[in-house]
């Protein structure tokens, strides 16, 4: 589901007078309200879990929620309180337990319903804890349909429940033979989160990631158990796709960590957290930790060197704790300027000192793997260099031509507020004008952009990254998503490839897959590029209308509506009416998020399926044409 943020747009005089009028005339002592905490989170939920979403995405709000359950219980095992977590999330319902000291039983009910109260504000019960503002179960609580904690301390249990933030149930003590700890039960509120699901990879992930970063803790998801031992060495061998130039430095003491490699993929790609807590936007730490290596380096090899050129293709790690974290915003995802660790020294300085240390020290006892780095920094530096000017004369002539602004339809969120908060904007990938034309008129333009293809792409797969300023329709799109200098100016959430379900949308999909994973995979190992599922057929009778993803939900929507429906075949997205397309956009929109998983690196990947006509892939098509073929009589007889 799409949250609609507030409008960021010029009005004109006349329209502020207008509005300045109607304030005059309404706005009275009645416009005045006053909220209690429920009612302010579920009229705000945005503020709390930021993007609501249906759980197809990995920064919807129904992931916050569990998140925020599992961090107290992390902040357990931080204080040396319990080592095992177990979850269960099953139709909709999620239950974590955990063997900590357990909420103190006259306080149960009043840490996840009242605001600001917490055991975190007493920094000798909870040091270096992620959620330091009484928060975040009590956004669980008012968006659950059901909510229920219970506490086990010292042989006696006091349980609480809730339905969408109301107290419908306080027990009190009663003895118990349950170890110490709490359990919580919780069911988004499917009022607040439309067709809802838990998407089981996205959960695993997470629980990969608590594993990480708090060696000898077990975790374990639906009977799947997730532990480590070696920390972030194990994050970044977990997530690497491609063989390493060198063995994965490791450098580490009390409050921070840090784990990196060089590799052959373009771009930069980071893990950074905050007290466990995954800041998939960076912050102070991870700017400091930039930084800090390119300094490092330069020192170390007595040159000054471009910070691109140590950067590229990097793949790295960071882990800190500190002591009251400032957050940009309650999800948490981005650390703020203000912290200092520990009393004294500025968080940059302290990072900067740690890795000018402790990554020198690593450099000189270990020639060989500064050798390959430095022969890394260089074959980047010889590129960039040979593409300088290739990219220079691209970026004029597309500017001078303003070819960017007809290929591409922006979207509201963009026009006054170059940093505005990217949750909530999307950029579809279209071919055709017919196909565009539809999406244009169909989308929302305060969130969604479009961006219009001619033709089919080029296969970029094995050209070097000269192609991207060479090649017109890619320099073009990669200036529209604002990737060009890696991901901090990225301008969309999410990037939706959006062609036709026929054999040519099918090769168009696989080219622009191509040029992503191969100049900016860490777009796509970020979760930021989906495929558009749109409907294959529309089924209807006078009363309703159902629109098919599939052969099976044809049969089954005949099956509703009864005898002979009428039945319309998509063969292209240009066929479906703007009016039509306002239905698979919006809040019901379906996207297939794009992830690499499994032991294949993506150079590998590609060269299955994009490289030279090899007899593998002509065994593969052989095998599932003749898997369709056996499944085609039986879905006729359905």
């Amino acid at each position: 589901m799409t949250v609609k943020p507030m409008l960021h747009y010029n009005h004109s005089a006349s329209d502020l007078n207008i509005m300045a009028t109607k304030s005059s005339h309404n706005y009275t002592e009645a416009s005045i309200q006053s909220l209690d905490w429920r009612e302010h989170i579920r009229l705000r939920p945005g503020m709390y879990i930021g993007k609501l979403g249906d759980g197809s995405s990995r920064d919807d709000g129904i992931y916050v929620l569990l998140k925020e359950v599992i961090d107290n219980s992390i902040d357990e095992f931080t204080m040396g309180y319990g080592k095992k977590i177990v979850v269960e999330i099953n139709d909709g319902k999620v239950s974590v337990r955990d063997y900590g000291r357990g909420i103190p039983l006259g306080k149960v009910i009043d840490c996840v319903s009242k605001i600001n109260t917490g055991g975190k504000y007493d920094s000798s019960a909870f040091q270096k804890s992620v959620g330091l503002n009484g928060v975040g179960t009590k956004a669980v609580n008012a968006l659950s349909d059901f909510f229920r904690v219970q506490s086990f301390r010292d042989g006696k249990t006091v349980v609480g429940e809730f339905e969408k933030g109301v107290q419908k149930l306080h027990q009190k003590e009663k003895p118990t033979q349950e170890p110490n700890g709490t359990l919580i039960e919780f069911i988004p509120d499917a009022s607040v989160f439309k067709r809802f699901r838990f998407d089981m990879e996205y959960a695993e992930r997470m629980m990969q990631n608590y594993a990480y970063l708090n060696v000898g803790l077990t975790l374990i998801l639906n009977g799947k158990e997730f532990r480590s031992e070696n920390g972030l060495i194990d994050l970044l061998k977990s997530h690497i796709t491609e063989e390493p130039i060198y063995p994965i430095i490791h450098l580490k003491d009390k409050d921070i960590e840090i784990a990196f490699t060089h590799t052959t993929s373009y771009g930069e790609d980071y893990y950074s957290f905050v007290n466990g807590q995954h800041t998939t936007q960076g912050g102070t730490h991870l700017a400091a930790f930039r930084e800090a290596i390119v300094k490092t380096a330069r020192e170390f090899y007595k040159k000054e060197f471009d910070p691109g050129d140590v950067r590229e293709s990097i793949e790295a790690a960071i882990s800190i704790r500190i002591q009251e974290p400032v957050f940009e915003s309650q999800t948490k995802t981005k650390l703020g300027s203000q912290n200092t660790y520990p009393e004294g020294p500025s968080l940059r300085n302290w990072i900067n000192d740690f890795v000018k240390k402790e990554l020198d020290n690593f450099l000189h006892k270990h020639p060989q793997t500064a050798e390959a780095w430095l022969k890394k920094i260089q074959q980047s530096e010889k590129e960039r260099k040979e593409i300088a000017g290739i990219k220079k004369l691209a970026n004029e002539r597309a500017k001078k031509a303003n070819l960017h602004n007809k290929k591409l339809r922006d979207c509201r969120i963009h026009f006054n507020s170059k940093h505005q908060d990217r949750l909530d904007s999307t950029l579809f990938i279209t071919e055709g004008d017919s196909a565009s034309g539809s999406i244009t008129i169909a989308r929302d333009v305060n969130t969604q952009a479009v961006f219009s293809l001619r033709g089919k792409p080029l296969n970029c797969f094995g050209l070097t990254k000269k192609v991207v300023y060479e090649n017109e329709e890619f320099n073009l799109l990669v200036n529209a998503i604002g990737i060009e200098d890696g991901m901090e100016e990225l301008r969309y959430n999410r990037i939706v490839i959006s062609t036709d379900a026929d054999v040519d949308g099918m090769h168009i999909r696989l080219l622009l897959l191509t040029f992503f994973l191969q100049f900016f995979p860490e777009l796509v190992k970020a979760g930021h590029v989906y495929i558009l599922q749109t409907p294959l057929f529309r089924v209807r009778n006078k009363k309703e209308t159902i629109y098919c993803y599939s052969e099976q939900e044809r049969i089954n929507a005949i099956g509703k509506l009864g005898p002979k429906p009428e039945i319309t075949r998509f063969k292209g997205l240009g066929e479906i009416s703007p009016n039509e397309f306002k239905n698979f956009i919006g809040e019901e929109i379906r996207l297939e998020n794009v992830s690499v998983e499994g032991e294949s690196s993506v150079q590998q990947l590609l060269n299955y399926y994009m490289g030279k006509n090899t007899p593998e892939r002509q065994d593969h098509i052989i095998r599932e044409l003749r898997l369709e073929e056996e499944l085609e009589p039986e879905e006729a007889e359905q």
